[in-house]
């Protein structure tokens, strides 16, 4: 077992919310989680595990954990509230391995962007006792890293709640008054609402942009060399998205695979569609689709999430 490094704050006098609390994993959330909590004196003591020492070593020059272990376990250890940061492929693993240290009234959460896989992943490991509150902070850059992470990334941003029917309510809302501490607005719905209705906000826009730019680099050298200069148009903002953590996106893919084929199939129908229009010069049609979709844009302005 990797020895844990790092003092703790508790008993400093400052104000906490929760006494010990880990992360798994120490990407852009849980890195900007972690900094939030710090700033806002949350957690008597963040305990932080990766995979990695250089990671761990990142995350104590940067100062924002007490302690820092390879192992998870030791991380878990006596928590009020654990949060998994890594990728969903991770989730099944961590639960396993946590599970046994987790002391009664403890809070499992997590950061993930596709919810169903990770109540069926993470529940069946949790004991009895154990309060499991899954969680999506809709909040974030291309960057990754524990370097990324800001506190202010959560500041105006929404947060989604999906805790399984019979969820402790205290501890639902423990977890929902952390989120909204770092400026969250905090709803709460089915797992499967959220998979659907993030598949199309989130997933499938992902998706255009990696296959838009996957194209754009199997051009010819001088026509490349063209959209690198011209990208001042609206493909710089497909590279900004198709720059993000590869191994979270394909993780997200696969674990949300039905609602994002789903709605794939919906927006194949509708470029064909389009398509015909612009073959057939059906000016009308394109001018009442591009009305109707700047409306959307007017909306996300108003509600402040540009």
């Amino acid at each position: 077992m990797t020895a844990e490094t790092g003092t703790s704050n508790a008993g400093s006098g400052a104000p906490v919310y929760f006494d010990r609390v880990a992360l798994i994993g120490i990407g852009l959330i849980g890195s900007s989680l972690a900094r939030l909590m710090r700033r806002d004196r949350l957690a008597g003591h963040i305990a932080v595990s990766a995979r990695t020492h250089a990671t761990l070593d990142t995350v104590e020059r940067l100062g924002f954990a007490d302690s820092t272990t390879t192992d998870p376990r030791q991380a878990a250890a006596d928590a009020d509230l654990v949060v998994l940061c890594t990728p969903l492929g991770a989730y099944a693993d961590i639960a396993a391995a946590i599970a046994p240290v987790l002391k009664e009234g403890a809070i499992v959460s997590d950061v993930g962007s596709v919810k169903g896989s990770v109540i069926a992943d993470v529940s069946p490991h949790l004991p009895d006792g154990v309060h499991f509150v899954p969680g999506h902070p809709v909040a974030g850059t291309e960057h990754s890293g524990p370097e990324a992470g800001f506190a202010e990334l959560f500041a105006g941003r929404y947060c989604v709640l999906t805790p399984p029917p019979g969820t402790d309510a205290a501890a639902i809302e423990r977890v929902a008054q952390l989120w909204r501490t770092g400026g969250m607005t905090v709803e709460t719905m089915a797992a499967q609402h959220h998979d659907r209705v993030l598949a199309i906000t989130s997933h499938l826009p992902h998706l255009i942009a990696y296959t838009i730019v996957g194209t754009a680099t199997d051009l010819e050298d001088q026509m490349k060399e063209k959209v690198v200069a011209f990208s001042a148009g609206g493909f710089r903002d497909f590279t900004r998205i198709a720059a993000s953590d590869p191994v979270m996106w394909r993780d997200i893919f696969l674990n949300n695979r039905d609602e994002v084929l789903e709605m794939l199939g919906r927006f194949s129908e509708d470029l064909t569609r389009l398509q015909r229009a612009i073959r057939w010069g059906e000016g009308e049609t394109l001018e009442e689709t591009f009305k109707r979709t700047r409306e959307i844009r007017r909306g996300i302005l108003a509600a402040k999430q540009a």
